[in-house]
């Protein structure tokens, strides 16, 4: 636990660890209720939340230094920062669900940096729900967590994501990739065999906004896609029940645009299906090449790159000691990620950030991702314990 929250904790308090992920392929799919393949990493958010008497509700960012103050009755979004959105959110969706809230102290602090791709944003909220889940004795299970976390972030911040990020967050294993079928909510852990082989990220240290209109709008093209593709294929319900096929005979004559975005879908979700089978395999070569697949389309087709993520990963495309890479995450910044043989790693960081700095006049910021377990409870109350 970090000390700098030591001086927001007492005896009463509960304190929550909750990772941001990675995926490892299937971007945007989660919302078309595909296939996705993302684990828990290193790095993640800390939240400490104290119970108090009155109805007040006060949160302080040891990141930001900002402290942020409201009350249990006036849950409104805040337009100022977005940070406390994510806490409010949760403490929103309880609300609904008929739990009987008191007012608290909450103080977060983290080792992740926000806009990264990391979904700190689920982090956060599955963090909040952990934590009143267990000061409230209110029993959610660890699904109907993930479920009101991903409510929040759409009813409450107004990103319309879908569930992976918190369901990453919440269910994620050491060690393991865990394969969501994001319709179903089927999962299987899958060993991670990184034998002689490390995950990077290298962040570009551009900084989009998830809440931002391009994500949003994104989403609206694949549902329009999926209103042209019904009046055609009444067992469509979303792009996830669409065949290439389907995509190409009623959507390229409709609107380029939304044919664009709804054939990277029905791609992307039969590359994660592939993907995994590639993991069961222990094929890393085959897998690393769907995630150079799996960018190509991001960038040409779903249009969710950016110019310095397309460097990056022409940076190391054709370096044999790299299998894969691609963007992760939102888009318009944040992470690639990378699979790189162990020996080479430093060598490509020094490299790669060199000619980064050169080409872009930014620094890059890389980090070697370990894959870890999901939300976590630090600290019990005293009388919980």
């Amino acid at each position: 636990m970090p000390e700098e929250l030591n001086a927001y904790i007492n005896a009463a308090s509960t304190v929550v660890f909750s990772p941001g992920r990675i995926n490892l392929i299937g971007e945007f799919t989660d919302y078309n209720k595909g296939f996705v393949l993302p684990a828990a990493i290193d790095k993640g958010v800390y939240v400490a939340i104290t119970p108090r008497t009155d109805q007040t509700i006060q949160l302080y960012s040891v990141d930001f230094k900002e402290t942020y103050q409201t009350t249990i009755h006036e849950l409104t979004p805040s337009g100022n920062a977005s940070w406390p959105n994510y806490l409010l959110g949760v403490v929103s969706e309880f609300r609904k669900s008929g739990i009987s809230i008191t007012g608290f102290d909450a103080a977060i602090t983290g080792n992740m940096p926000i806009g990264s791709g990391l979904s700190s944003s689920a982090a956060i909220e599955c963090a909040t729900a952990l934590a009143l889940n267990h000061l409230l004795q209110s029993r959610f299970d660890k699904l109907q967590m993930v479920q009101l976390s991903q409510r929040a972030e759409n009813d409450f911040v107004g990103v319309q994501c879908g569930i992976m990020d918190q369901f990453a967050s919440m269910f994620g294993r050491a060690d393991h990739a865990i394969k969501l079928d994001c319709r179903s909510l089927d999962y299987e852990y899958m060993p991670l065999s990184m034998d002689g082989l490390r995950i990077v990220l290298l962040n570009t240290n551009v900084k989009h906004s998830h809440g931002s209109s391009a994500y949003n709008e994104r989403r609206a093209q694949c549902e329009a896609g999926v209103a042209i593709l019904r009046q055609h294929e009444p067992g469509v319900a979303f792009l996830r029940d669409a065949t290439l096929e389907m995509v190409n005979r009623h959507l390229l004559k409709d609107d380029a645009t939304i044919y664009k975005r709804c054939k990277f879908i029905v791609e992307e979700n039969e590359r994660v299906v592939g993907a995994g089978e590639d993991l069961k395999n222990g094929d890393l070569v085959s897998f690393g090449k769907k995630m150079y697949a799996s960018h190509h389309g991001l960038q040409n087709l779903f249009e969710a790159s950016c110019t310095e993520l397309d460097f990056l990963v022409d940076c190391v495309r054709n370096n044999p000691n790299v299998l894969g890479a691609r963007m992760m995450g939102g888009g318009f910044g944040g992470c690639t990620i990378n699979l790189v043989k162990t020996e080479a790693v430093e060598a490509l960081i020094s490299e790669v950030s060199s000619s980064y700095s050169q080409s872009m006049h930014m620094e890059l910021t890389p980090h070697i991702a370990s894959i870890e377990s999901g939300t976590t409870m630090l600290k019990q109350p005293a009388t919980h314990a």
